[in-house]
């Protein structure tokens, strides 16, 4: 499947990157999880053939702009309706996992008119504590970059399908590869999720599947207390699948998406 890199400078300055291929409408619009970039989502975009897709690298993330001023969720949800505004006249599909997903669903209440339809992939209203966030920031300086190539990178970061992710969207530098993100960045906008957003989403008005891996990161409370928390929801189950289900549980994932999507 092939793409167009295009780019969108918002209003604080930031540059948003995202890839578009050729498609009948809707289009379908995706957003990435934490540390990730549209890329993981090429092989989501291929199956869905002979539609419109739109691959966002969200603020911080991928080739949009490393290292933005602003890591609020208002400034990660006016991007993604900025972009959809340029690219499309009439409302999307907009689909999404983890961060994406958080970032879909306020997109979804704040512009209701541009989302036909949502998919929210491993996600709820908000949440986590400063000592998980921490954690991850931690996790992420500990790389031992810049890897002096690939090969290094798997050595590092293992071959699970997430860390494969990582290392095929590895930026090459003059002094080796570098991830396509900052961890301090990561840590700011993660900051920004941990206050729940009850309210945003009981009011996303447009049809939404919610879409949960068996063995993600969240318990089956916080499942439940999520989709009751919007009457237009409805929920599947992926057998076997992490919270990065799109990778390492294609299949299920596609079946999910493109029945709800038609």
């Amino acid at each position: 499947m092939e793409f167009v890199r295009r780019e969108l400078v918002v209003a604080d300055g930031t540059t948003v990157s995202y890839a578009v291929s050729d498609g009948a409408g809707p289009s379908v619009v995706i957003l990435h999880g934490l540390a990730g970039s549209g890329r993981e989502f090429a092989p989501t975009a291929g199956a869905l053939r002979g539609r419109r897709v739109i691959l966002i690298d969200q603020r911080g993330h991928g080739h949009s702009t490393r290292r933005p001023h602003d890591t609020s969720r208002e400034a990660f949800a006016s991007d993604v309706a900025a972009v959809i505004s340029a690219e499309s006249t009439t409302p999307v599909d907009l689909v999404g996992q983890s961060l994406g997903a958080h970032t879909a669903m306020l997109v979804a209440a704040w512009h209701p008119r541009l989302v036909r339809r949502l998919v929210l992939l491993e996600s709820d209203a908000g949440g986590g504590t400063p000592e998980s966030i921490a954690a991850m920031g931690e996790y992420f300086r500990s790389w031992p970059i810049p890897f002096a190539d690939r090969a290094a990178a798997v050595d590092a970061l293992g071959d699970e399908p997430l860390a494969r992710a990582w290392v095929a969207d590895l930026e090459e530098r003059a002094d080796g590869l570098h991830p396509r993100f900052d961890p301090d960045v990561m840590v700011a906008t993660m900051g920004h999720v941990v206050t729940p957003r009850w309210d945003d989403w009981s009011q996303v008005a447009a049809p939404t599947l919610v879409v949960y891996a068996d063995n993600g990161m969240f318990i089956e409370e916080q499942k439940a207390a999520f989709v009751a928390g919007n009457g237009n929801a409805t929920r599947i189950d992926l057998a076997g699948a992490s919270h990065d289900a799109h990778l390492d549980a294609f299949d299920a994932w596609v079946a999910a998406l493109t029945s709800f999507l038609k």
